[in-house]
């Protein structure tokens, strides 16, 4: 029990001191190799390479890539012109629109911060205009924007696949239902919130102006269909879908809207390649740290504390999944999915519980830790975007995040709602 302790205070007492996460984790670990007797640089060294020499991480900077280059060729703005059309003309419609583009985003690029950022920069001044609350309006698309990492292609299924030795073809396909769960439980609440609310209603388009946009964003919708089509289908690998993401969007950009330039693509590359270094060392040192939780059976000690819970998965789902959100208010997305799957996946095993079930509930328990101050990544964006203090972020988003907390709880009562459409994909 020692080892747990000394862990967990070590590597939140080097983030509370300003510490970089990854060398926080890193730091932490040799703590624990130094208490236990076991302190070997040559281990250290091996295991942060073997971390990261893996086939199916090369998944994650062409990912990354792809997002960046679809938000560079003009397909974020095409996606809410495209949802506009339809309802925009609704009571409460911008915030529709906002839903919609949310869920169409997440399953281009897989990142909740980059599908906050380019719905935020356009959303925000239109539903001002329209007359919504700024704290609302913000809430409501930072809300949007952590439904990314739950439908595919994501992240952060790719890291817990990894780490986990889960099915990653599986988690995606299992991601895609309770994606959608969310982006409709997120219009249930925007229509209840709006429904006193006298927004200014925009006008109704024609069904040839619709078919025009419909056309214009209908480029984008093929993404998803061609990487969850190719997986289900077994055309391709995860690894491989994500190489034939980043070309559709090299061809989408640069053939058919015409906006990726060589500047563009530059830039791209750049971007994509400043984010994947850091998802790399992170995912370097917490595997530096997965080896030493395993040589100090930190899953053995956590396993005993929860022996209570052993007889009954839905208690013990509930209570794994609540030291998910208390350790996310904490700590950012990847480390959270680093540090605790390799913790997590033995209690599975012994408690009888499917790791695909559990890698969906356990990914959008960690994105609701996304708006949870002080750490909350998207949170912080959407404050940087909307112009506002973080206290009037957290007003705008607690009613939109009650929502998918609630979603959470009916999945962990009712996990048929992940297991029964999945066999319909798989």
């Amino acid at each position: 029990m020692m080892e747990t302790l000394l862990f967990v205070a070590s590597l939140l007492g080097g983030i509370a001191v300003g510490l970089p996460i990854a060398y926080a984790i890193l730091a932490s670990s040799l703590l624990v190799m130094a208490a236990m007797g076991e302190f070997d640089l040559q281990a250290v060294v091996q295991g942060a390479i073997a971390g990261v020499d893996s086939f199916v991480l090369m998944a994650v900077p062409f990912f990354i890539l792809a997002g960046e280059l679809m938000n560079a060729g003009g397909l974020s703005r095409r996606i809410v012109g495209m949802a506009m059309a339809f309802v925009g003309h609704l009571r409460g419609g911008m915030g529709y629109v906002a839903v919609i583009a949310a869920v169409i985003l997440a399953s281009l690029s897989g990142s909740a911060v980059a599908d906050t950022a380019a719905l935020g920069s356009i959303l925000i001044p239109m539903l001002r205009q329209a007359g919504y609350g700024l704290e609302r309006s913000c809430g409501l698309i930072a809300s949007g924007g952590i439904i990314a990492p739950i439908i595919p292609p994501s992240i952060g299924f790719l890291l817990y696949g990894v780490v986990g030795n889960v099915s990653i073809t599986k988690l995606f396909l299992a991601g895609v239902f309770p994606g959608l769960l969310m982006g409709a439980a997120l219009l249930l609440a925007w229509g209840w919130l709006s429904r006193s609310e006298e927004g200014m209603a925009r006008q109704r388009l024609s069904w040839g102006a619709r078919l025009r946009a419909l056309a214009e964003g209908g480029w984008a919708l093929m993404m998803p269909v061609i990487i969850i089509g190719g997986l289900k289908f077994g055309v391709f690998t995860p690894t491989e879908s994500a190489v034939v993401a980043v070309f559709y969007a090299l061809f989408v950009g640069v053939f058919i809207y015409r906006e990726l330039d060589a500047k563009k693509i530059y830039h791209a590359l750049l971007a994509a390649t400043k984010t994947t270094s850091v998802v790399l060392i992170l995912v370097a040192t917490s595997a530096v740290a997965s080896y030493v939780i395993t040589i100090s059976e930190i899953p053995a000690q956590i396993t005993a504390i929860l022996h209570p819970f052993m007889g009954s998965p839905t208690a013990l789902v509930a209570v794994m999944l609540l030291v998910t959100f208390f350790l996310g208010m904490a700590l950012e997305f990847i480390p959270v999915i680093l540090i605790l799957t390799p913790v997590f996946l033995p209690i599975l095993a012994q408690g009888g519980i499917d790791p695909v079930y559990f890698g969906v509930v356990f990914m959008m328990t960690v994105s609701v830790g996304m708006l949870m101050p002080p750490v909350g990544v998207v949170l912080n964006v959407i404050s940087a975007i909307g112009k506002l203090s973080l206290e009037r972020a957290v007003y705008g988003v607690l009613p939109f995040m009650v929502t998918e907390i609630i979603l959470v709880i009916l999945m962990i009562l009712f996990p048929a709602l992940v297991m029964v459409p999945l066999r319909f994909l798989a």
